[in-house]
């Protein structure tokens, strides 16, 4: 049974040890055959490649455990869109941390599902404990014990904040909206989202699964919600439909520039109106980890519940996903009875109930990678590398800035910077990005902002340097010039080998 070992028990460690060397060995020789933040060639290289190296996935008689992590790991890593090379910043989609990654294994090996506490009685502790934390971490003000560096919060059952673990910002998203759909059907009443033309598609997907009428969508000049037309959305819904409570999202990270809603503003309009709040601040919201970048997110602590990710700039591998609320009561409405996870005399004699914290049964322990990470670093160390990505973020716009080629359209907010060439039109940006990706040579993203198109850059990487972005800025003017009637001069690695100071 050697192949068919387990992964966990006494004897686990020692039947992993050796695959892990397989693994390792796979991931490095990957990385170097692939020699770039992307593989070359676009889907129709890639998949030819994957069908020649693997072959039959699923064969008669198997190869080997070693063999089939070699070939498989090494095929994936080969063509791997690798979010560690500084060059791969297109979208939200971090280069997880080491000890994160490690941390994951024995969350794979142990194997806990935290859908009921007789299998996962440490998961589910440390799950309590991370979702306290981070809680406070957005309230800090709220519940006894408030504060981010608070230990565990001596409050009642219902009181404090809380969080659930999620599998990103769409799921959490979606149970912000949940939540204030059963405040207002308790309430009488039916809510109805109200969201600025930036918010996530997810918002909208989400009122369609919950059965919700599609968002009221407000103007958000420059990228960011309007309060005034707001607060006139508000009232006119009130007065076209006084049954309806109004469910306002706003966004603190939007996905297209990183911009941030204006939440002191928008939380004043939502209380006059007696509104819900939800923030998706997905993307932004470790930014509080920060004390020197928090107060972009002033305003933030309002809301009545707050969409949290970890995934992405927090460098935590998929998924890591927190949903926040100032008090534990409002997650009650989730509450759920299956004899067989959750009898009612268990949850009476003592043994937690885990099937009221997500909508899901079966959950994965996502949670202990965070809770090592956080460990780790502490939040001085966090705040660290949100600085320093954030400091390289404006480091790549000032040079855009500079660079006559380009028209910068913002200074970031978080980390995202997006630009287009000065005198080309959309259909240039388009070849551009499809250019540098089909040669391997970036991953940028693309933006459509103010009715034009414009490469978007995500920095997530804290250990990206200044000669990495003038490269990738060099690359962009050079295939700019080849794909324009003329080339596009001038040379943009001005103090190329320079670190990013923080």
């Amino acid at each position: 049974m050697r192949d068919g070992a387990l992964a966990g028990g006494a004897a686990g460690p020692a039947a992993l040890r050796p695959l892990l060397g397989a693994v390792l060995g796979a991931l490095s020789r990957g990385a170097v055959e692939r020699g770039g933040p992307l593989p070359e060639g676009g889907p129709e290289a890639v998949g030819a490649r994957l069908r020649a190296a693997v072959g039959a996935v699923l064969p008669e008689q198997g190869v080997g455990a070693r063999e089939a992590l070699e070939v498989l790991v090494g095929a994936v890593a080969r063509d791997a869109a690798d979010p560690a090379e500084p060059l791969c910043a297109a979208h939200l989609h971090c280069p997880p941390l080491a000890v994160a990654a490690a941390a994951d294994l024995a969350a794979s090996a142990l194997n806990p599902s935290l859908d009921s506490w007789d299998q996962a009685p440490a998961a589910s502790e440390v799950e309590a404990l991370v979702c306290g934390a981070l809680a406070r971490l957005v309230f800090p003000g709220a519940g006894p014990g408030a504060g981010p560096d608070a230990g565990c919060p001596e409050a009642g059952p219902d009181g404090g904040p809380d969080a659930l673990v999620t599998t990103g910002g769409t799921e959490a998203n979606q149970l912000g909206l949940l939540l204030a759909r059963e405040r207002q059907a308790a309430a009488g009443g039916r809510a109805r989202v109200v969201c600025g033309a930036n918010a996530h598609h997810s918002v909208h997907r989400s009122a369609w699964l919950l059965g919700l009428e599609p968002p009221l969508v407000v103007p958000a000049p420059r990228g960011v919600l309007d309060p005034a037309a707001l607060e006139a959305a508000l009232g006119d819904l009130a007065r076209a439909d006084p049954g309806a409570r109004a469910l306002v999202v706003a966004t603190a990270g939007t996905t297209d520039t990183g911009a941030v809603d204006p939440l002191p503003r928008v939380a004043e309009v939502v209380r006059r109106r007696g509104a819900w709040l939800h923030v998706d601040a997905a993307y932004g919201g470790p930014l509080l980890f920060s004390a020197a970048l928090r107060q972009r997110l002033v305003g933030l602590e309002q809301a009545d519940s707050v969409t949290f990710d970890l995934h992405k700039l927090g460098w935590q591998p998929v998924a890591a996903g927190f949903l926040a609320v100032p008090e534990r009561a409002a997650l009650r409405v989730l509450d759920h009875r299956a004899d067989y996870l959750n009898a009612d005399d268990d949850t009476e004699a003592g043994l937690p109930d885990l099937l009221g914290r997500s909508l899901r049964t079966t959950r994965r322990p996502d949670v202990l990678k965070v809770a090592v990470t956080l460990r780790a670093l502490g939040r001085a160390g966090m705040a660290r590398l949100v600085e320093r990505t954030c400091a390289a973020a404006r480091e790549l716009a000032d040079r855009v800035a500079r660079d006559e080629r380009f028209e910068l359209y913002a200074h970031p907010t978080v980390s995202t910077v997006v630009f287009r060439p000065v005198g080309g039109d959309d259909a240039l940006v388009a070849r551009v990005r499809r250019q540098l990706l089909e040669h391997g040579q970036v991953v940028l993203g693309r933006a459509a902002v103010e009715g034009r198109l414009w490469w978007k850059v995500t920095v997530l990487n804290p250990a990206v340097r200044g000669s990495d972005l003038a490269a990738l800025l060099k690359l962009v003017a050079e295939a700019a010039g080849a794909q324009s009637a003329g080339p596009v001069g001038g040379d943009s690695s001005d103090a190329a080998d320079e670190g990013v100071e923080a």
